[in-house]
């Protein structure tokens, strides 16, 4: 359960490092709110449709799987960030990154499960969402901090950084064959 909570922590730190900027983002690619409107419902509507998807593959391939390239594919296409040019790049982007995103929710509230046991669930889960909230926020206030200090496009390097580095900690879970967790399969 350790390498979950770490490596989600990693994930969420990464992300929500960059998340609250893309605003100032697109509005220096020439964007405004309307386009920041579009950019988000674009991630999130290319996000809906991959959640069942994932959903129904994690059964059958493990989770490990998704968690894995989300982390890394958002590590990829974080860099892409700082020589985008054009409104109409940030929404390919925002695409694929709704596509990943989706891979870790999915993946990550399936594994919990798989993880724990009902009669303590809730409490797992409570203390899972404490880290990865303690990170969130940790990461919204260095990343105001690193854009002060720097410029935008350092924490979409920083954040890819992070996100390849969360990557290592995913391969630490221990999943059976059919993607269930040995704490699952053990039946504890």
């Amino acid at each position: 359960m350790r390498w979950i909570i770490l490596s989600q922590s990693i994930a969420i730190l990464g992300s929500s490092l960059v998340f609250p900027f893309y605003l100032i983002f697109i509005k220096e690619v020439g964007g405004g709110f309307l386009q920041y409107g579009i950019s988000y419902g674009l991630f999130t509507v290319s996000s809906a449709f991959v959640h069942i998807m994932v959903g129904r593959l994690s059964d059958r391939m493990g989770r490990k799987l998704f968690l894995l390239i989300n982390s890394w594919g958002m590590a990829v296409l974080l860099l892409f960030f700082p020589i985008v040019i054009h409104v109409w790049q940030v929404y390919i982007l925002q695409v694929l990154l709704g596509a990943a995103g989706a891979m870790q929710k999915t993946s990550e509230k399936a594994m919990l499960g798989d993880f724990t046991n009902s009669s303590s669930r809730g409490a797992v889960i409570g203390y899972y969402h404490f880290w990865t909230s303690i990170f969130a926020g940790a990461a919204v206030m260095l990343g105001g901090l690193i854009i002060d200090l720097f410029t935008i496009d350092i924490i979409f390097y920083i954040s890819s950084f992070i996100l390849f580095l969360s990557g290592f900690f995913i391969l630490r879970i221990k999943e059976n064959h059919h993607g269930y967790s040995e704490v699952h399969s053990k039946g504890r």
